[in-house]
């Protein structure tokens, strides 16, 4: 199967603090698992086409902590931090912040899965918990998909590449 073929699913019903986000990927887990906690793979396709990452700090371990910021081509900065509570390739689960929501203390909690697929393929589910309904719309609203969308064919395009 190719990679322009797979889709990324995000699920928001309405009146739910969640948001579900399934995406299969042509690789290994171990691979998958490595682009999400390799430095130099993570800022290499997380996010938007045409945004430069800076990992300002990344230790992916239970208790480590993150931030990174996404410049876009005008020099509008974007900041994201957070927590790892669990790290391991069939799990990850770590708070999540954006920086640039009016107030801060608008919180995720994230879950990652990583199952293996027959055919050395994964499939990625992740449920992002948010504090409220709102909270939940207003992320939608920011451009979520687009990020996780152009991220994911980002993410496709290492994952060739790592194969390779």
């Amino acid at each position: 199967m190719s990679a322009k073929k797979n889709k990324t699913t995000i699920t928001a019903e309405p009146g739910k603090q969640e948001v579900f986000i399934t995406r299969e990927f042509d690789a290994p887990r171990e691979l998958v698992f490595k682009a999400h906690t390799d430095p130099k793979l993570f800022a290499q396709w997380l996010g938007p086409r045409g945004y430069e990452m800076t990992l300002e700090t990344f230790e992916p371990v239970s208790g480590g902590r993150y931030r990174y910021i996404h410049t876009d081509k005008d020099g509008n900065q974007f900041c994201f931090h957070g927590v790892f509570h669990e790290i391991s390739e069939e799990l990850m689960i770590q708070t999540f912040e954006f920086e640039g929501l009016p107030e801060p203390g608008h919180v995720t909690l994230d879950s990652m899965r990583l199952a293996s697929l027959p055919g050395d393929r994964t499939r990625l589910t992740i449920q992002s918990v948010f504090q409220s309904v709102s909270d939940r719309d207003g992320m939608i609203q920011s451009g979520m998909e687009r990020g996780l969308n152009e991220g994911h064919e980002r993410l496709d395009e290492l994952l060739e590449k790592m194969q390779k």
